[in-house]
């Protein structure tokens, strides 16, 4: 019997862009509130989604577990948590009832729940942590245990907290993140993670985070758990970590999943010296800003063995740049990938259509963005008003009952959007199928015909593919364009569902 039971609700088995992916990396909150509650000295145990096959699998833990308290404990530094996926909110709802149905305590942590506590108090959770929860959780525990189960409670002191008939101020956020302890990684089982990716990849990945929130303004960009507050371990901390993991679990390589990477002037230099020094060297891949990269932050990623940097470069358009509040113009991402790109680190943009007043002149400048600049990969998705931000208080007069997509590659426009969304799922498959051939080609003139092996053979077949189905592609993308959103409800039945699925094969970047 363990008397903590931590878990979360994201199954990759629910997500089936993800799950042909194959690129799982385990709850980094979560290890991070058991890593706490551990030093605070209670003994706990994980209940890890991300590789189960369903909820069952948690109710098998409850009863294995036998847990007072059962902590669902969203990993807030994976996207797709604040994304609020309808597949995993249901997923939640449903460990919660296998929970209380076992007379657990159930507090929750994450987004959705900091963003809807009543919603997930009305549905049985006992406790919900609003915002950042290692110390709220610490302090709730103390508080709870040990007790009578008639003991009479108040908590109105124990601020970030939300119950029945109650709530607190937000509490401020954790400032000195050196002090927590590493991530509880023996919880995970690493070799299965390992023999996955291995499988599927021909290497290894495990991530970290090197700082908590993002100071930017990007007015689309929810943050319910940190808001516009960062916070930044220091390169030594960071670099004691990622010494131990390789040490003791040899990654092959690191996924540094901050918003934003080492934004503090001097602190990429700093790491890539302390990264040499001690022999921690592990390749990986970063999120950045285009504006940040300047030619010292670029020599120190590829001093400390930076193999890949995603950039939100949102769009090719400026005018629609300057409408998110990006703060970055099209010259940065240019000059960015260009300076990457010679210093043999890979660039992969995500792009963002279907913002307000979107026009085919911006889509076409955000394409020849592409073209132009020749990222090594990129990420599509389209406008998504959540809570909490500007973009969602100016389009939520539009929303309908959804609000959410059902998994990541569901690309439904929920608002008014400038197109339909047969046009944008439509648009997701022109985009990618023009990529790959352009990649595909770069690639095959780099190699000797008579080096031609199997790869190059089979990328050549998917060439000829792309080749020949881009043109109906595109007229079906401009067919499309003449839908406006208001009517495309009036489209008859049969062919809204045939624009609208076709490029659900190619959702997969």
């Amino acid at each position: 019997m363990t008397e903590i039971l931590l878990g979360q609700s994201y199954y990759l088995r629910f997500d089936p862009k993800l799950l042909a992916a194959q690129q799982p990396y385990p709850p980094l909150g979560a290890l991070y509130a058991a890593a706490y509650l551990r030093a605070r000295g209670y003994e706990v145990a994980l209940f890890d989604a991300m590789l189960a096959t369903s909820e069952d699998e948690w109710a098998a833990a409850l009863d294995r577990h036998q847990p007072r308290y059962a902590v669902f404990y969203e990993d807030n530094f994976n996207y797709l948590s604040k994304m609020c996926l309808l597949r995993m909110r249901e997923a939640a709802r449903r460990m919660i009832e296998l929970a209380k149905a076992r007379s657990c305590t159930v507090i929750l942590c994450g987004a959705d729940a900091t963003d809807h506590a009543d919603d997930y108090l009305a549905r049985g959770a006992d406790f919900v942590l609003i915002g950042e929860g290692e110390v709220t959780l610490g302090e709730l525990l103390d508080r709870l245990h040990p007790r009578s189960d008639n003991e009479s409670l108040t908590f109105d002191d124990i601020l970030g907290l939300a119950w029945p008939g109650g709530r607190t101020p937000r509490r401020q956020d954790i400032t000195r993140l050196d002090n927590l302890p590493f991530p509880a990684w023996d919880l995970i089982d690493v070799e299965r993670y390992r023999s996955l990716w291995l499988s599927k990849h021909g290497y290894y990945s495990m991530n970290m985070v090197t700082t908590r929130g993002c100071p930017y303004h990007c007015n689309w960009c929810a943050k319910p758990i940190w808001g516009q507050r960062y916070n930044s371990r220091s390169p030594e901390n960071v670099v004691a970590e990622l010494k131990w993991l390789k040490e003791t679990y040899q990654p092959d390589h690191i996924w540094f999943a901050d918003d934003i990477f080492g934004l503090k002037p001097g602190w990429i230099e700093r790491f890539s010296e302390l990264v040499r020094e001690q022999n921690a060297m592990i390749p990986f891949k970063c999120l950045s800003r285009a504006d940040l990269i300047e030619p010292a932050v670029v020599a120190g990623l590829q001093a400390a063995g930076c193999q890949t940097v995603w950039m939100g470069a949102e769009s090719g358009s400026q005018r629609i740049l300057d409408a998110m509040e990006k703060g970055t113009t099209v010259e940065h991402i240019a000059t960015a990938r260009r300076r990457l790109g010679a210093a043999g680190i890979d660039v992969g943009y995500f792009l963002q259509f279907g913002y307000p007043a979107e026009t085919r002149a911006d889509i076409e400048a955000t394409l020849e963005l592409v073209r132009a600049t020749q990222p090594d990969d990129i990420g599509i998705s389209v406008s998504y008003p959540l809570p909490g931000t500007k973009f969602y208080e100016r389009v939520k007069a539009q929303l309908g009952a959804t609000q959410n997509w059902r998994s990541s590659d569901d690309l439904a426009m929920l608002y008014h959007g400038p197109f339909t969304t047969a046009f944008y799922r439509q648009l997701h498959a022109v985009v990618h199928r023009e990529f790959r051939l352009r990649k595909g080609w770069s690639e095959l003139k780099r190699t000797r015909l008579a080096h031609w092996r199997g790869r190059q053979l089979r990328l050549l077949a998917a060439m000829v593919y792309r080749a020949v189905t881009l043109p109906v592609a595109r007229w079906r993308l401009n067919r499309l364009a003449r839908v406006s959103p208001q009517t495309a409800l009036a489209l008859p039945v049969a062919l809204s569902q045939q624009e609208a699925a076709q490029p659900s094969a190619q959702a997969q970047p």
